[in-house]
Protein backbone atom coordinates (compact mmCIF):
# COMPACT_ATOMS: atom_id res chain seq x y z
CA UNK A 1 0.00 0.00 0.00
CA UNK A 2 0.93 3.42 -1.17
CA UNK A 3 1.11 5.11 2.98
CA UNK A 4 -0.82 8.07 2.25
CA UNK A 5 1.74 11.25 3.29
CA UNK A 6 4.74 8.59 2.79
CA UNK A 7 4.88 7.46 -0.78
CA UNK A 8 7.74 8.95 -2.73
CA UNK A 9 8.79 7.20 -6.27
CA UNK A 10 7.36 3.89 -8.22
CA UNK A 11 10.70 2.95 -8.37
CA UNK A 12 10.74 1.48 -5.03
CA UNK A 13 8.06 -1.01 -5.78
CA UNK A 14 9.25 -4.05 -7.73
CA UNK A 15 6.76 -4.76 -10.82
CA UNK A 16 8.20 -8.76 -11.04
CA UNK A 17 7.96 -9.48 -6.99
CA UNK A 18 6.17 -12.59 -5.89
CA UNK A 19 6.86 -12.31 -2.17
CA UNK A 20 6.95 -15.78 -0.84
CA UNK A 21 5.29 -17.58 -3.26
CA UNK A 22 6.96 -19.40 -6.31
CA UNK A 23 4.92 -21.76 -7.22
CA UNK A 24 2.28 -20.85 -9.85
CA UNK A 25 0.03 -23.79 -8.67
CA UNK A 26 -0.12 -22.95 -4.90
CA UNK A 27 -0.82 -19.32 -6.15
CA UNK A 28 -4.14 -20.64 -8.48
CA UNK A 29 -5.13 -23.06 -5.20
CA UNK A 30 -4.99 -19.80 -2.76
CA UNK A 31 -6.94 -17.70 -5.27
CA UNK A 32 -9.56 -20.11 -5.41
CA UNK A 33 -9.99 -20.30 -1.59
CA UNK A 34 -10.24 -16.59 -1.90
CA UNK A 35 -12.65 -16.68 -4.71
CA UNK A 36 -15.15 -18.76 -2.73
CA UNK A 37 -14.75 -16.64 0.39
CA UNK A 38 -15.91 -13.46 -1.38
CA UNK A 39 -18.87 -15.10 -3.07
CA UNK A 40 -19.86 -15.35 1.00
CA UNK A 41 -18.87 -11.84 1.45
CA UNK A 42 -20.75 -10.85 -1.28
CA UNK A 43 -23.79 -12.47 -0.60
CA UNK A 44 -23.84 -11.13 2.74
CA UNK A 45 -22.97 -7.54 1.44
CA UNK A 46 -26.33 -7.89 -0.90
CA UNK A 47 -28.59 -9.05 1.82
CA UNK A 48 -27.40 -6.02 4.23
CA UNK A 49 -27.93 -3.45 1.86
CA UNK A 50 -26.08 -1.11 3.75
CA UNK A 51 -22.42 -0.97 2.56
CA UNK A 52 -21.49 -0.42 -0.98
CA UNK A 53 -17.54 -1.65 -2.60
CA UNK A 54 -15.94 0.14 -5.04
CA UNK A 55 -12.47 -1.68 -6.96
CA UNK A 56 -10.50 1.45 -9.59
CA UNK A 57 -8.21 -0.48 -11.47
CA UNK A 58 -5.64 1.71 -12.93
CA UNK A 59 -2.41 0.92 -15.17
CA UNK A 60 -0.30 1.27 -18.40
CA UNK A 61 -1.77 -0.59 -21.42
CA UNK A 62 -1.02 -4.23 -21.01
CA UNK A 63 -0.86 -4.49 -17.51
CA UNK A 64 -3.94 -7.21 -17.12
CA UNK A 65 -6.53 -4.69 -15.70
CA UNK A 66 -9.34 -7.45 -18.18
CA UNK A 67 -7.36 -10.68 -16.68
CA UNK A 68 -7.49 -9.75 -13.51
CA UNK A 69 -10.66 -8.78 -12.85
CA UNK A 70 -12.33 -11.67 -15.10
CA UNK A 71 -10.24 -14.01 -12.64
CA UNK A 72 -10.75 -12.48 -9.03
CA UNK A 73 -14.46 -11.90 -9.81
CA UNK A 74 -15.22 -15.47 -11.11
CA UNK A 75 -17.06 -16.38 -8.24
CA UNK A 76 -19.69 -12.86 -7.54
CA UNK A 77 -23.34 -13.18 -8.46
CA UNK A 78 -23.37 -10.80 -11.55
CA UNK A 79 -26.79 -9.69 -9.83
CA UNK A 80 -24.55 -7.75 -6.95
CA UNK A 81 -21.70 -6.33 -9.08
CA UNK A 82 -21.27 -4.28 -11.91
CA UNK A 83 -18.32 -3.64 -13.91
CA UNK A 84 -17.45 -0.25 -16.07
CA UNK A 85 -14.61 0.07 -18.73
CA UNK A 86 -14.56 3.88 -19.10
CA UNK A 87 -12.85 4.56 -22.82
CA UNK A 88 -12.82 8.16 -24.38
CA UNK A 89 -15.20 10.65 -23.24
CA UNK A 90 -18.93 11.57 -25.39
CA UNK A 91 -19.50 15.13 -26.23
CA UNK A 92 -22.05 14.69 -23.84
CA UNK A 93 -19.30 14.22 -20.73
CA UNK A 94 -16.96 16.35 -22.11
CA UNK A 95 -20.00 18.90 -21.28
CA UNK A 96 -19.62 18.26 -17.48
CA UNK A 97 -17.93 18.43 -14.88
CA UNK A 98 -14.93 15.38 -15.09
CA UNK A 99 -16.22 13.44 -12.37
CA UNK A 100 -19.94 13.19 -13.83
CA UNK A 101 -19.91 10.48 -16.24
CA UNK A 102 -18.29 7.85 -13.28
CA UNK A 103 -20.55 9.69 -10.58
CA UNK A 104 -23.32 7.81 -12.55
CA UNK A 105 -21.78 4.20 -13.06
CA UNK A 106 -21.66 4.54 -8.86
CA UNK A 107 -22.76 1.28 -7.32
CA UNK A 108 -25.32 0.97 -5.05
CA UNK A 109 -25.25 -0.43 -1.53
CA UNK A 110 -25.04 -4.18 -1.69
CA UNK A 111 -23.11 -4.23 -4.63
CA UNK A 112 -20.02 -4.43 -6.06
CA UNK A 113 -18.51 -1.56 -8.61
CA UNK A 114 -15.59 -2.01 -10.49
CA UNK A 115 -14.49 0.64 -12.91
CA UNK A 116 -11.62 -0.24 -15.32
CA UNK A 117 -10.01 2.95 -15.84
CA UNK A 118 -11.81 5.74 -13.76
CA UNK A 119 -12.19 9.41 -13.10
CA UNK A 120 -8.51 9.22 -12.46
CA UNK A 121 -7.73 9.45 -16.32
CA UNK A 122 -8.49 12.78 -15.90
CA UNK A 123 -5.30 13.52 -14.08
CA UNK A 124 -3.49 10.95 -16.10
CA UNK A 125 -4.13 11.15 -19.68
CA UNK A 126 -4.89 14.51 -19.57
CA UNK A 127 -1.55 15.89 -18.16
CA UNK A 128 0.45 13.88 -20.53
CA UNK A 129 -1.60 15.51 -23.17
CA UNK A 130 -2.87 18.44 -21.53
CA UNK A 131 -4.48 19.56 -25.31
CA UNK A 132 -7.24 17.27 -24.34
CA UNK A 133 -8.41 19.67 -21.70
CA UNK A 134 -9.62 21.95 -24.55
CA UNK A 135 -12.11 20.32 -25.62
CA UNK A 136 -13.46 20.31 -22.17
CA UNK A 137 -14.22 23.97 -22.54
CA UNK A 138 -12.89 24.94 -18.92
CA UNK A 139 -13.37 28.41 -17.60
CA UNK A 140 -9.44 30.10 -18.02
CA UNK A 141 -8.36 26.98 -20.06
CA UNK A 142 -7.61 28.15 -23.68
CA UNK A 143 -4.28 26.37 -24.44
CA UNK A 144 -2.51 23.59 -22.69
CA UNK A 145 -0.29 26.32 -21.72
CA UNK A 146 -2.34 27.96 -19.30
CA UNK A 147 -2.87 24.38 -17.36
CA UNK A 148 -0.84 25.55 -14.46
CA UNK A 149 -0.12 23.08 -10.88
CA UNK A 150 -2.79 25.23 -9.51
CA UNK A 151 -4.79 23.23 -11.80
CA UNK A 152 -4.06 20.18 -11.22
CA UNK A 153 -4.02 20.53 -7.04
CA UNK A 154 -7.68 21.16 -7.57
CA UNK A 155 -7.97 18.08 -9.47
CA UNK A 156 -6.85 16.24 -6.97
CA UNK A 157 -8.64 18.26 -3.97
CA UNK A 158 -12.09 17.50 -6.16
CA UNK A 159 -11.20 13.82 -5.93
CA UNK A 160 -10.17 13.55 -2.67
CA UNK A 161 -13.37 15.06 -1.12
CA UNK A 162 -15.45 13.02 -3.82
CA UNK A 163 -14.02 9.74 -2.30
CA UNK A 164 -13.86 11.05 1.06
CA UNK A 165 -17.69 12.16 0.88
CA UNK A 166 -18.00 8.39 -0.76
CA UNK A 167 -16.80 6.72 2.40
CA UNK A 168 -19.09 8.80 4.65
CA UNK A 169 -21.93 7.43 2.97
CA UNK A 170 -20.87 3.50 3.26
CA UNK A 171 -18.95 3.07 0.12
CA UNK A 172 -15.47 1.43 0.81
CA UNK A 173 -13.06 2.44 -2.28
CA UNK A 174 -10.05 0.47 -3.09
CA UNK A 175 -7.66 1.21 -6.07
CA UNK A 176 -5.34 -0.42 -7.62
CA UNK A 177 -2.47 0.16 -9.82
CA UNK A 178 -1.11 -2.59 -11.60
CA UNK A 179 2.76 -1.44 -11.82
CA UNK A 180 4.29 -3.24 -14.70
CA UNK A 181 7.56 -2.95 -16.43
CA UNK A 182 8.48 -1.30 -19.89
CA UNK A 183 10.05 -4.48 -20.89
CA UNK A 184 6.77 -6.98 -19.62
CA UNK A 185 4.85 -4.49 -21.36
CA UNK A 186 6.67 -4.80 -24.58
CA UNK A 187 6.22 -8.51 -24.52
CA UNK A 188 2.71 -8.51 -24.36
CA UNK A 189 2.27 -5.98 -26.69
CA UNK A 190 4.29 -8.84 -29.15
CA UNK A 191 1.97 -11.40 -27.79
CA UNK A 192 -1.13 -9.44 -29.28
CA UNK A 193 0.74 -9.20 -32.77
CA UNK A 194 1.40 -12.80 -32.64
CA UNK A 195 -1.54 -14.31 -31.63
CA UNK A 196 -4.51 -14.21 -33.81
CA UNK A 197 -7.01 -13.96 -31.11
CA UNK A 198 -5.09 -10.99 -29.43
CA UNK A 199 -4.53 -9.01 -32.57
CA UNK A 200 -7.91 -7.20 -32.01
CA UNK A 201 -6.68 -5.48 -28.80
CA UNK A 202 -3.41 -3.97 -30.85
CA UNK A 203 -2.86 -1.07 -32.61
CA UNK A 204 -0.49 1.28 -33.55
CA UNK A 205 -1.36 4.17 -30.89
CA UNK A 206 -0.35 2.04 -28.48
CA UNK A 207 3.34 2.37 -29.44
CA UNK A 208 2.54 5.88 -29.57
CA UNK A 209 1.40 6.10 -25.96
CA UNK A 210 4.40 3.59 -25.42
CA UNK A 211 7.04 6.43 -26.49
CA UNK A 212 5.49 8.74 -23.50
CA UNK A 213 6.22 5.91 -20.74
CA UNK A 214 8.56 8.33 -18.65
CA UNK A 215 5.54 10.89 -18.42
CA UNK A 216 3.20 8.45 -17.45
CA UNK A 217 5.16 7.02 -14.94
CA UNK A 218 5.92 10.78 -13.34
CA UNK A 219 1.68 11.63 -13.73
CA UNK A 220 0.79 8.53 -11.94
CA UNK A 221 3.67 9.20 -9.49
CA UNK A 222 1.82 12.85 -8.59
CA UNK A 223 -1.59 11.05 -8.86
CA UNK A 224 -0.79 8.32 -5.95
CA UNK A 225 1.15 11.07 -4.13
CA UNK A 226 -1.92 13.01 -4.04
CA UNK A 227 -4.94 10.65 -3.79
CA UNK A 228 -3.15 8.35 -1.66
CA UNK A 229 -6.00 8.82 1.60
CA UNK A 230 -6.29 7.20 4.54
CA UNK A 231 -9.92 6.35 3.60
CA UNK A 232 -8.86 5.35 -0.02
CA UNK A 233 -5.39 4.24 -0.45
CA UNK A 234 -3.43 2.98 -3.17
CA UNK A 235 -2.57 -0.33 -3.76
CA UNK A 236 1.12 -0.63 -5.92
CA UNK A 237 0.43 -4.28 -7.08
CA UNK A 238 3.62 -5.63 -8.97
CA UNK A 239 2.26 -6.78 -12.51
CA UNK A 240 4.65 -8.71 -14.49
CA UNK A 241 3.87 -12.05 -13.64
CA UNK A 242 -0.36 -12.03 -13.76
CA UNK A 243 -0.92 -15.07 -11.58
CA UNK A 244 0.74 -12.79 -8.53
CA UNK A 245 -1.20 -10.01 -9.45
CA UNK A 246 -4.39 -11.93 -9.38
CA UNK A 247 -3.82 -13.30 -6.15
CA UNK A 248 -2.93 -9.98 -4.44
CA UNK A 249 -5.60 -8.02 -5.47
CA UNK A 250 -8.09 -10.77 -4.57
CA UNK A 251 -6.06 -10.89 -1.03
CA UNK A 252 -6.89 -7.54 -0.56
CA UNK A 253 -10.53 -7.17 -1.44
CA UNK A 254 -10.80 -9.72 0.86
CA UNK A 255 -9.29 -8.25 3.43
CA UNK A 256 -11.10 -4.52 3.44
CA UNK A 257 -14.41 -6.88 3.19
CA UNK A 258 -14.05 -8.68 6.37
CA UNK A 259 -13.08 -5.28 7.58
CA UNK A 260 -16.98 -4.72 7.03
CA UNK A 261 -18.02 -7.36 9.25
CA UNK A 262 -20.57 -8.50 6.78
CA UNK A 263 -23.89 -10.22 8.48
CA UNK A 264 -26.96 -11.23 7.14
CA UNK A 265 -29.35 -8.75 8.23
CA UNK A 266 -31.36 -9.65 11.52
CA UNK A 267 -34.91 -10.66 11.35
CA UNK A 268 -37.38 -8.72 13.17
CA UNK A 269 -40.51 -10.52 15.61
CA UNK A 270 -43.05 -10.01 12.43
CA UNK A 271 -40.16 -11.78 9.51
CA UNK A 272 -39.77 -14.76 12.41
CA UNK A 273 -43.35 -15.25 12.88
CA UNK A 274 -43.95 -15.17 9.28
CA UNK A 275 -40.94 -17.98 8.77
CA UNK A 276 -43.02 -19.86 10.94
CA UNK A 277 -46.59 -19.14 9.49
CA UNK A 278 -45.18 -19.65 5.37
CA UNK A 279 -43.97 -23.18 7.08
CA UNK A 280 -46.30 -24.19 8.50
CA UNK A 281 -48.72 -23.88 5.57
CA UNK A 282 -45.74 -25.82 2.96
CA UNK A 283 -45.38 -28.25 5.65
CA UNK A 284 -49.36 -28.90 5.18
CA UNK A 285 -49.59 -28.47 1.49
CA UNK A 286 -46.90 -31.16 0.85
CA UNK A 287 -48.40 -33.63 4.12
Amino acid sequence: MAEPGRFTSLKDYATDNTGDISDKGEAKEWLKKYVEEMQVLQEKLYAGNSHAVLLIFQAMDGAGKDSTIEHVMSGVNPQGCQVYSFKQPSAEELDHEFLWRTAKRLPERGRIGIFNRSYYEEVLVTRVHPDLLIRQHLPDVETPESVDDKFWEHRYQSINEHEQHLHRNGTTIIKFFLNISKKEQATRFLKRIEQPDKNWKFSLADLEERKMWDHYQEAYEQMIRATSTSQAPWYIIPADKKWFMRLVVAEIILQRMRELDLKYPDLTTQQKADLKTGRDLLVQELS
